[in-house]
């Protein structure tokens, strides 16, 4: 039987990329969302995959969008926390609301999903949870305190919580993707792209959001049941740990 696997954040960017891929490694998926209801429906007429929508910030939010997905799909074996918001500013004019705003999106959200599904897949002695970090939470950015904090935490929780799961089957890991070339990245101007950005790049040039989808297929699937609490570095050579 397929297994069934939660994306957040997963209708668009890396995170739409993510979902595509699982689908078509034959797990049902689920993609959730935050806000862009027009672009959640044409991802999903677009792919066929079920979209959901809810706020991964608050745990309540969360509970009920996760029972909903597994009275449609079943149980959720593999759980991807992908969502991920930025409210850049330098830290001498950073406000709460800058700071509460990523940390409760970008590392809260790893609690308010995972708890939910941790018992199932203890019970049932396998489960898949992948969190999408940044090469910001491994070096730091200026300008991005708040998000750096946040992203260095999600690599924290992997491996404290990889060492809870082991025995039980379920591997926990982060992937740390670098400059992807998303609508986001995109939208940065081309002269800054080349004379800011890919000169830090080895490899010369963006990542594509696909390159990290093919590396959650990989964690996700039974062929990386010996890698747990791992941090895989996906950011063509910019930074190396």
């Amino acid at each position: 039987m397929a297994r069934v696997a939660v994306v957040t954040g997963g209708t668009r960017g890396i995170g739409a990329a993510i979902s595509k891929a699982l689908a078509a490694g034959g797990y049902k998926v689920a993609a959730s969302y935050a806000g862009n209801d027009e672009a959640a429906a044409k991802f999903k007429a677009e792919t066929g995959i079920g979209v959901y929508k809810w706020d991964v910030s608050s745990y309540d939010a969360c509970v009920a969008g996760l029972k909903q997905v597994e009275a449609d799909l079943g149980p959720v074996d593999v759980l991807v926390n992908n969502a991920g918001i930025t409210k850049d500013g330098m830290f001498h004019k950073m406000t709460p609301e800058q700071w509460y705003g990523v940390i409760n999106t970008n590392l809260n959200s790893l609690f308010n999903m995972t708890r939910p599904v941790w018992e199932g897949m203890r019970e049932r002695k396998f489960g898949r949870v992948i969190c999408i970090s940044s090469v910001n939470g491994q070096k730091g950015q200026m300008g991005q305190v708040n998000y750096s904090a946040a992203k260095a935490g999600d690599i924290g929780f992997v491996k404290a919580l990889a060492q809870e799961g082991a025995r039980a089957g379920i591997t926990v890991n982060a992937i740390c993707p670098g400059y992807i070339a998303t609508d986001m990245v995109k939208a940065i101007s081309p002269d800054v792209l080349a004379k800011a950005i890919l000169p830090q790049i080895p490899v010369g040039r963006l990542g594509e959001p696909e390159e990290i989808a093919r590396a959650v297929v990989f964690l996700a699937s039974d062929d990386a049941g010996f890698i747990t609490g791992s941090t895989l570095s996906a950011n063509g050579g910019q930074y190396m740990v």
